[in-house]
């Protein structure tokens, strides 16, 4: 389960790798774009730990694999500089502050359900935040955007998704095909990133490797469920809890974004774990938060449990079924990483898939503006409704809601950014 060596621009050590993504950890805001983005800019631009196209490259794998593809390139990025302990190191940094911040701001929640001060500290950091993420889309987009049919299909496929609200799956496996069948006839169009087929790495195929971690995988994954299903049985509120975001953590294709009306309609109306309010309450702390918004999980697997404690006392629950949450969650992401890693170096070297990841990397962009603005618009406006007209499908903000508050942090971010060169 040892990752590549000296394939980096430079090689940080270990503890240079912790310090960095500990900070990482504790200030990515701004969902995946704003992360994705931190990362680009701290690890790519800055430090020179990953060039430029193994960065695009392994950003397309982690968006068809299921789960947060901030995080799961995070976990990249450690493995291909220090092998398994390098990506456990950056994967986890990139979650637990966050999931540390989640759970005690869910403890609060539950206790007091009175978090208005820290609410407003948050909101502020998200609000220029969003300078930050403004900022990221355009240096991504000039560097990934490299010819005119790119612009088109990125154009396309923010489209896709802001105006007609098309299923993220679709639009990137539609977008990975038609790369696919272009790099044959027109691979001008594509400038894809790839090596050459001749440089591929020789010996046997990473098979061993990649058995061993879905084996390793599976059973730390399943660990702590045999333990609630041998003690508490399949009726526990823990045990459910365990199965249901086990089950989402496996369909979470997109990021979290894509599964969010889901989990909340689950949750709420099936599970009965938590009111309606309570989950956009809890969503609003996750978007607040350093972190995947997905950790806005473990709010809804500790108030779960919280309720429904026995035999344990509500708070012991709770922090069980947030713990819980947060395990099933992430340690398939671990599972996804660590078996498809081994591979990257032969896929780097297929000028078809080559191709293809090249024009999804254009959709990414694409999709990334388009979380940009959905950032934007629940940011800057508190009010806002689903509007339709024949097949467009797209959440308008109702303008006299704009708080002019955040819009003035973002505005002076966007100046210190932009003009100040801060």
């Amino acid at each position: 389960m040892s990752g590549p060596r000296g394939t980096c621009v430079s090689q940080p050590d270990l503890s240079t790798l912790f310090r960095v993504f500990g900070r990482i950890g504790l200030i990515s805001f701004g969902g995946p774009a704003g992360q994705i983005a931190l990362m680009h800019r701290e690890l790519v631009e800055e430090r020179q730990w990953v060039e430029e196209g193994a960065f695009l490259r392994a950003l397309n794998v982690c968006h068809l694999l299921p789960g947060p593809e901030a995080q799961q390139l995070a976990t990249w990025i450690g493995w291909r500089m220090h092998g398994t302990i390098g990506g456990l190191v950056c994967g986890l940094l990139f979650v637990l502050p966050g999931a540390a911040i989640m759970l005690g701001l869910s403890m609060l929640y539950a206790f007091a359900a009175d978090l208005k001060p820290v609410a407003a500290l948050f909101l502020g950091i998200k609000a220029a935040v969003l300078a930050i993420v403004v900022q990221a889309l355009i240096r991504i987009a000039r560097r990934a955007l490299d010819s005119g049919f790119k612009r088109a299909l990125a154009f396309a496929a923010f489209l896709a998704l802001f105006l007609f609200n098309l299923p993220f799956p679709l639009v990137v496996l539609g977008s990975g095909a038609i790369g696919f069948l272009l790099a044959r006839v027109r691979p001008d169009w594509l400038h894809a990133h790839g090596k050459a087929a001749s440089d591929a790495p020789v010996g046997p195929l990473p098979w061993a490797q990649t058995l061993r971690s879905i084996a390793i995988w599976i059973a730390i994954w399943a660990a702590p469920m045999l333990a609630i299903l041998l003690a508490l049985g399949p009726d526990h509120v823990l045990w459910k809890i365990g199965v249901f975001f086990s089950q989402l953590a496996v369909v979470t294709f997109g990021g979290a974004y894509a599964v969010l009306a889901y989990m909340a309609q689950e949750a709420v109306q099936s599970m009965h774990w938590l009111s309606a309010g309570e989950m956009t309450d809890g969503l609003g702390l996750a978007e607040t938060t350093p972190g995947p918004l997905i950790l806005v999980t473990q709010f809804v697997g500790f108030l779960g449990a919280f309720r429904a404690p026995a035999p344990f006392t509500p708070l012991v629950a709770g922090l069980l079924g947030g713990l819980l949450t947060t395990w099933v969650t992430f340690a398939p992401c671990f599972l996804w990483i660590f078996s498809v890693a081994p591979w990257m170096e032969r896929l780097e070297r297929a000028p078809r898939l080559q191709g293809a990841l090249a024009a999804l990397t254009a959709a990414i962009v694409g999709v990334i503006g388009n979380l940009t603005v959905w950032f934007a618009l629940h940011v800057l406006f508190m009010r806002g409704e689903r509007v339709a007209a024949g097949p467009v499908r797209l959440w308008w903000p109702d303008w006299t809601s704009l708080d002019w508050r955040i819009a003035a942090i973002a505005l002076g971010a966007a100046l210190l950014i932009f003009v100040a060169k801060r």
